[in-house]
Formats: C-alpha cells, structure tokens, sequence
C-alpha cells in the first residue's frame, strides 16, 4: 500500500510502501517515553521504497531491555517522531514509520502488540471511559 505523510509542522514529508498487516503497537518503556504517550504505532517502510524530504535531527537510543542502538528521527523544528531505523552510514533495509504522520492512517489499525508487559493497565479499559467528539472547554483540564 502506497502511503504518505509529514509531520506536524509539515517540514519532514515521506512517502513509501507498507505492509498493512505489519503495524505495531510497542508497549516498551522507551516507546512510552519517546512519545510522552502510553506506547508507539509504527509500520516498516522497506528502504528501497523510502522517500524523505527535509532533514530530521537524529538521536541513538541504546534500547534498554536488548542494549542494541536504534537511530530515533525527530522533525527538528516542531519534534514530531518520524522513525526509527538501524545506525551507520548508507541505505537502509526498513524505516519504522511512525503511523500518526501518514495520511493514510485510518488504514492501518494495529495487527499486533509486543512488549505488552510494559503496558499501562488503564490501555484496555479505555473502551469504558467517557466519550466527547471533540474538546468541549477547558474546566476539565484543570
């Protein structure tokens, strides 16, 4: 499926291939602070079919539970999470795309989840919680 996206502030556009049956979720800790959210939604982008412009501002992350490095792009004006991907120089095998920047997102539910043990208990309840179609004021946040 052909896909395409940008980030927030629209600096980082992307283009390239999927797989719709690969789209994670990631429960592990590093993935819940690298989105400052209960876990990441990705999907593997083969490298030959990767297209990028802008450059993203990169960050090795040493994973803590394997210890293997994984290069995190960030959108370095807005800091949107673009992927993730192996260190070094050169063409890649595959891009972790981050599903939230692809316009094709509500095409992509999640197939799977992995490091589930690190998951917020409160995720599958969530079904149960209120609903509002959109934000109706701000007397609740406070």
């Amino acid at each position: 499926m052909k896909v395409d996206g940008a980030c927030h502030c629209g600096f980082i556009t992307i283009e390239g291939e999927v797989d719709p049956e690969k789209v994670t979720i990631c429960h592990c800790t590093d993935c819940q602070s690298g989105t400052g959210s209960a876990f990441r939604v990705s999907t593997p982008i083969p490298g030959a079919s990767f297209k990028m412009s802008g450059q993203p501002t990169l960050y090795l992350k040493t994973t803590a539970d394997s210890g293997n490095p994984r290069v995190q792009a960030f959108c370095p004006k807005c800091g949107s999470p673009i992927y993730s991907t192996t260190p070094g120089d050169g063409p890649k095998d595959s891009y972790m795309v981050r599903v939230g920047i692809l316009r094709q997102r509500d095409q992509l539910p999640p197939k799977r989840q992995i490091w589930f043990r690190s998951s917020r208990p409160w995720v599958t309840e969530l079904a149960g919680l209120p609903r509002e179609q959109k934000q109706m004021g701000t007397a609740h946040l406070r």
